[in-house]
């Protein structure tokens, strides 16, 4: 029997390494779904509820496993379903490969049912490399090129199969003119710049009396050396968001995420400090680095299209991370360095998680989803796989979670997309199965796509070796980042047509579909209900009814700028009063000079 281009597609799939493909199926791919069944279901198909959720779960693959993620889908309707996860991929730079299918090349161009121009459909967010095979001989190298190119510019690329092409005889490039034959394998490389940019770098840093570090999930790989380099110079080091789990937040002079959804101490770090050395970020927000003229700044980055931005810095370092910094580290100077500085840090920095735990011990009506995310902290499994949505919880992702050794998380850091919680810790356990993952999602996400996602996990978490996927869900029945926005920056108030969403029973329907759920309504229940969730024999949904009112508040928030927004929207807002209440109640924390004691936190005794 002669082999197909569908049956070579998933051949040389497999010869890349390539294990699962997180697809849903269509009449446009009905070629490669018939060479599935020919292969044995080799590489995997991992059915998906939604296209979206395919291709969410490709990315959550290649964020947690650090290989391609491949996703697939049909033409038309499917091929457009691919783009929300695909531009997800492409802003926070995870390498992901889609394969859609296209009409037949005789009805292209005749306004046929379901046709779609692919092509310029793709441009944009597959502009890395975006081809259609049209002849067989195209095969392997358009493939090949897909996957190399992800993996090189850690980007999104496309290949576009038409429905009757995938029914072709496959034939190979030959050795003639205008073919192009292909190779498999894509070597490891981490270049460095060169001696004369590392010794302007050093000059510049060595300079510095107070030095900052912000790194991102650029650095993930240079733990070490980010460690020794902040050692050798007296610094701090905040991490931008996709960096969270980059380097110990146990360490005292790690001072936390940075941002709207960052640290006090990172914000007074920035602020604070005369030099900047930036490793493996693109952190957009400028607001948050130090003011233009206070501080210089050198950045060390892998991609040359990404140095340079943000802010103006000195000297770009082009070059992975680990081993630019090996080569940086013998050209700096420790001694003589005013150790005042970061002394001043690590006090900043233990008084802030001081600060969270008072703000997570604040009444609340009738959870505070703070304490949610904090009672999490002391049962976190050494080798927990993270993700947090989009929305509130990623506030309480960013502050209260401490992640340290082989702990890895993720969100949507770039694109902020809704409902990629889900879907991401579904594809970290395909790669990852015989470790327990945890997604820490709003009821606006869980209800967008999270509760169909579970149909996902309830289809597969059999064949996972360690079965616990907890998905907790905070439950205040409001979109409530959102709201927040409406309040702090355009003093609004609640509108709640918009905000408003039903309350769920998530743990009901887990319950209904195979999976354990919890449902918690008192604080006394929480750590209990995680410690359930985290001994289950199955992955397991907790319900946390917790209060909409308890404020995102950002670190540089003052006091007054608190009362200001509560004032703004006192007139209208159907939360007015709690939304005062809570708000003052845990900025004040910030303040106070002591802590209440252990045992008077939620959950500790009696129900406060």
């Amino acid at each position: 029997m002669s082999m197909k281009v569908s049956d070579h597609v998933l051949e040389r799939l497999r010869d890349w390494g390539v294990e699962h493909v997180f697809a849903y199926p269509g009449d446009g791919i009905n070629g490669l779904l018939a060479a599935w069944g020919r292969a044995d279901d080799n590489p995997r198909f991992i059915q998906a509820r939604h296209e979206e959720m395919a291709a969410f779960e490709a990315v959550g693959y290649a964020k947690f496993s650090g290989r391609v993620g491949v996703c697939a889908a049909t033409s038309g309707p499917g091929a457009i379903h691919l783009l929300n996860g695909l531009y997800d991929a492409k802003l926070d730079h995870v390498p992901v490969v889609a394969i859609v299918g296209q009409t037949n090349r005789s009805a292209m161009g005749g306004s046929y049912q379901q046709e779609v121009d692919l092509l310029s459909l793709y441009k944009d967010v597959a502009s890395d490399f975006c081809e259609m095979v049209t002849v067989p001989e195209q095969l392997p190298n358009v493939l090949d090129r897909a996957m190399r190119t992800a993996m090189a510019r850690r980007s999104v690329t496309a290949v576009i199969i038409p429905a009757d092409v995938q029914e072709l005889d496959y034939s190979p490039p030959g050795h003639a003119f205008k073919m192009v034959p292909s190779s498999l394998g894509m070597p490891h490389y981490a270049p460095v710049p060169s001696d004369e940019d590392l010794a302007r770098a050093a000059e510049v840093l060595n300079a510095g009396e107070k030095v900052a570090i912000l790194i991102g999930q650029g650095a993930r790989g240079a733990r070490q050396e980010v460690m020794a380099v902040a050692d050798r110079l007296g610094a701090g080091v905040a991490k931008a968001l996709l960096g969270k789990d980059a380097l110990d937040d146990d360490l005292p002079y790690v001072t936390g995420s940075i941002g709207l959804l960052g640290t006090r101490p990172s914000y007074e770090l920035m602020t604070g400090c005369d030099t900047l050395l930036v490793i493996g970020s693109s952190f957009p927000y400028t607001q948050f680095l130090p003011e233009f003229g206070q501080a210089r700044a050198v950045q060390i980055d892998i991609d040359p299209h990404m140095v340079g931005l943000r802010y103006p810095f000195e000297v770009n370092l082009v070059g992975d991370a680990a081993a630019t910094l090996d080569r940086l580290l013998p050209l700096l100077k420790g001694r003589g360095r005013d150790k005042a500085w970061r002394k001043k840090i690590e006090k900043d920095t233990a008084r802030w998680w001081e600060v969270m735990e008072r703000r997570a011990a604040v009444d609340a009506d009738p959870i505070n989803p703070e304490y949610v995310a904090h009672a999490l902290n002391d049962l976190l499994p050494d080798d927990v796989v993270l993700a947090a949505d989009s929305g509130s919880a990623a506030n309480w992702y960013a502050r209260h979670l401490r992640l340290r050794g082989a702990m890895r998380g993720s969100l949507s850091g770039t694109l902020a997309t809704m409902g990629p919680g889900v879907p991401y810790v579904i594809g970290a356990k395909f790669a990852h199965g015989d470790r327990p993952a945890i997604a820490l999602v709003g009821d606006g996400a869980m209800q967008m796509n999270g509760m169909a996602e579970l149909i996902t996990v309830a289809k597969y978490w059999r064949e996972w070796q360690d079965p616990r996927l907890v998905v907790a869900v905070l439950n205040n029945r409001d979109l409530n980042q959102v709201t927040w926005e409406m309040r702090a920056m355009t003093g609004a108030p609640q509108f709640l047509p918009s905000q408003s969403i039903p309350d769920v029973a998530y743990a009901d329907f887990a319950r209904l579909i195979g999976l354990d759920g919890i449902r918690v309504e008192k604080p006394g229940d929480v750590r209990g209900a995680w410690e359930a969730a985290l001994a289950a024999d199955r992955p397991c949904v907790l319900d946390f009814v917790t209060d909409p009112a308890v404020p995102p508040i950002p670190p540089h928030a003052t006091l007054d700028q608190i009362e200001a927004a509560a004032t703004a929207v006192l007139k209208g807002d159907s939360d007015r009063a709690g939304m005062v209440r809570q708000g003052f109640k845990a900025k004040v924390q910030e303040f106070l000079p002591g802590g209440r004691h252990r045992e008077d936190r939620p959950g500790a005794g009696e129900e406060k």
